[in-house]
C-alpha cells in the first residue's frame, strides 16, 4: 500500500484523514507534531505527505525546508492542510514549493482526489526517452535532473515539470488550460494563481536564462530558446 504521511496536530483531522485515505486505499502514517513528523518522514518514505503549517515543536514552514534538504523526501510531493484560507498563506505556501493547498473545511473528497493527482504527477516518465535538451536546458528523465548551461537546477517536482513541460514545447505558446492539466493534472480558475507562483518561483531559479519563460498575454507561457528581435 503505498504509504501518506499526515502531520496535523488536531488528532480528530488526523483520523478523518487516516480514515478516507484508507478507504481510498492508502496506508496512513500519522504525526501530531512537527519533530516526530519530520522523523518519520525520514524513516517511513511516504509517496506523500500532507502538512499543517501550524504545529507544536516545529512549524510546518520549518518542517518544510527541511524536508526539501533531506535527500530521501527533496522531491515527496507535499499538500499543505491548515486552516490559513487567505491568499498570501495560499501564495506563501506555494512559493516555498508545496504542490498543493487545501484549506480547513475542507472536502474529503477533494482531498482524495487532489492527493491522488499529485502522486500521478510525480510517477516515472516513460521509459522510451532518457534525456531531452532544449536550449541551455538538458533534462535527465530517469533521474528527474535538469541541467542549465551544463549545472544542475536545485528544482522541486513542480518547478521540474513545469520546465519540462515547456522545454517539450519550444517557441509554442501553452495555455494557462493546458499548463495546469500537464502539470498539476487538473484546472480551474482557482489554480490559475498557483501557476503564476511557480512561474515566478522558476524564474528566480534560472537566473540569466530567466526570460527564456516569457508570459504570452492572454494565452499562458511560452519557452524561447533565443531572444526575439
Amino acid at each position: 500500500m503505498t504509504k501518506i504521511l499526515v502531520i496535523e496536530d488536531e488528532v480528530d483531522i488526523a483520523d478523518l484523514v487516516a480514515l478516507h485515505l484508507r478507504r481510498a486505499g492508502f496506508e496512513p502514517v500519522l504525526a501530531h507534531d512537527g519533530i516526530t513528523g519530520l522523523k518519520l518522514a525520514q524513516t517511513e518514505v511516504p509517496a506523500l505527505i500532507l502538512l499543517d503549517l501550524m504545529l507544536p515543536g516545529m512549524d510546518g514552514v520549518r518542517l518544510f525546508k527541511e524536508l526539501r534538504r533531506f535527500p530521501g523526501t527533496r522531491t515527496t510531493p507535499v499538500i499543505m492542510l491548515t486552516a490559513r484560507a487567505q491568499t498570501e498563506d495560499r501564495v506563501a505556501g506555494l512559493e516555498l514549493g508545496a504542490d498543493d493547498y487545501v484549506t480547513k473545511p475542507f472536502s474529503p473528497k477533494e482531498l482524495m482526489l487532489r492527493i491522488k493527482v499529485a502522486l500521478k504527477r510525480a510517477e516515472p516518465a516513460g521509459e522510451t526517452t532518457e534525456a531531452l535538451a532544449t536550449g541551455p536546458f538538458r533534462f535527465d528523465l530517469p533521474a528527474f535532473v535538469c541541467y542549465m548551461d551544463q549545472l544542475p537546477l536545485e528544482l522541486t517536482l513542480t518547478e521540474y515539470k513545469l520546465l519540462l513541460f515547456l522545454c517539450e514545447r519550444p517557441e509554442t505558446p501553452c495555455s494557462r488550460t493546458d499548463l495546469l492539466r500537464g502539470v498539476w493534472g487538473y484546472s480551474d480558475a482557482a489554480n490559475s494563481r498557483t501557476l503564476d507562483t511557480h512561474v515566478k518561483r522558476l524564474r528566480g531559479k534560472l537566473g540569466k536564462h530567466a526570460d527564456s519563460i516569457e508570459t504570452a498575454r492572454n494565452v499562458g507561457y511560452v519557452l524561447r530558446t533565443s531572444p526575439r528581435p
